[in-house]
C-alpha cells in the first residue's frame, strides 16, 4: 500500500538511513515540544511570560559565552537558542553589552544563592567542605563565560566600564559569602587577606580547569588550605 512502511521496508533501510530517519523524529519531538511550551508561555499573565523570555534570554547569553566565547556569542545566536525573535531579545536587552553583562550577573546571583543554600546555618563547622564550595564556584561554566566576558572586555571600551563594576560587585559578595561560612573575623590582623587569598587561589584553579580537569591535584590543594585556614583562623 502507498504511503505505509512495513516491517520489511524498515529492515532493508541502510544504517544511514535508518540515521535520518531518528534524527527526523527527534526533531519532530523536539519542536512538538517547543512548541508546547510556547503555547503554555502564551496562556500565562504577559509580566509572567515576559520574566520568563528575559530569563531564557540570560541562561543562553551564559550557555553560548561559554561554549563560543565572545565573538561567536551574538543577540541572533542567543535569541535562537533561548527560542525568541532577535527583537524580542532586543527589547529587553538593547545592547549585546547589557545583555551579557546582565546574564553574568544573573548567574553569578544564583551561585550566591547555591552556595548559601549549601549552608544554612551560616559558619560550617568542616571549612574543608566551605573551600571546596568555593572552589566549585570558579569550575564551572559561569566561569568560562565571565573569562571570555574579561578578555572582551579588555579590548572593548564600551564593555569594560559595565564589566568592571560587575566583577567588583560579585567579587565582594563572594568574598563577605566567604567570611561568614568561614567564621572569620576580619577585625584581626591578616584575616581579610588571608580569606581574599583563599579566593584569588580558587581563582587561579578554575584558570587551570580551563585546559585540564585535575581533580586529584584539586583535591589536594584544597585540603591544604583547610589546614591553613583551620590554623589562621583559630
Amino acid at each position: 500500500m502507498d504511503g505505509v512502511t512495513t516491517i520489511g521496508d524498515r529492515a532493508e533501510r541502510t544504517p544511514k538511513e535508518a540515521k535520518q530517519a531518528k534524527e527526523a523524529k527527534q526533531a519532530k519531538e523536539a519542536k512538538q515540544a517547543k512548541e508546547a511550551k510556547q503555547a503554555k508561555e502564551a496562556k500565562q499573565p504577559k509580566q509572567d511570560r515576559s520574566r520568563a523570555t528575559r530569563q531564557r534570554l540570560l541562561e543562553a547569553a551564559v550557555s553560548c559565552l561559554a561554549e563560543h566565547g565572545w565573538a561567536g556569542s551574538t543577540v541572533t545566536v542567543v535569541a535562537e537558542r533561548a527560542g525568541v525573535s532577535r527583537g524580542a531579545a532586543q527589547h529587553h536587552f538593547p545592547t549585546r553589552e547589557d545583555l551579557f553583562t546582565a546574564a553574568v550577573e544573573y548567574v553569578a546571583e544564583e551561585r550566591s544563592t547555591a552556595l548559601r543554600a549549601l549552608f544554612p546555618q551560616g559558619a560550617a563547622d568542616d571549612r574543608r567542605a566551605v573551600i571546596s564550595a568555593l572552589v566549585d564556584l570558579y569550575t564551572g561554566p559561569l566561569f568560562r563565560a565571565a573569562l571570555h566576558l574579561w578578555v572582551a572586555a579588555s579590548n572593548e571600551d564600551q564593555l569594560r566600564p559595565q564589566v568592571t563594576e560587575l566583577e567588583a560587585r560579585v567579587g565582594r559578595e563572594t568574598h563577605r559569602i566567604a567570611v561568614e561560612l568561614l567564621g572569620a573575623d576580619e577585625s584581626r590582623p591578616g584575616v581579610r587577606e588571608t580569606v581574599q587569598g583563599l579566593l584569588d587561589m580558587a581563582r587561579g584553579l578554575g584558570l587551570a580547569n580551563l585546559l585540564t580537569d585535575d581533580e586529584a591535584r584539586r583535591d589536594r590543594v584544597v585540603a591544604q588550605w583547610a589546614a591553613l585556614l583551620n590554623e589562621a583562623l583559630l
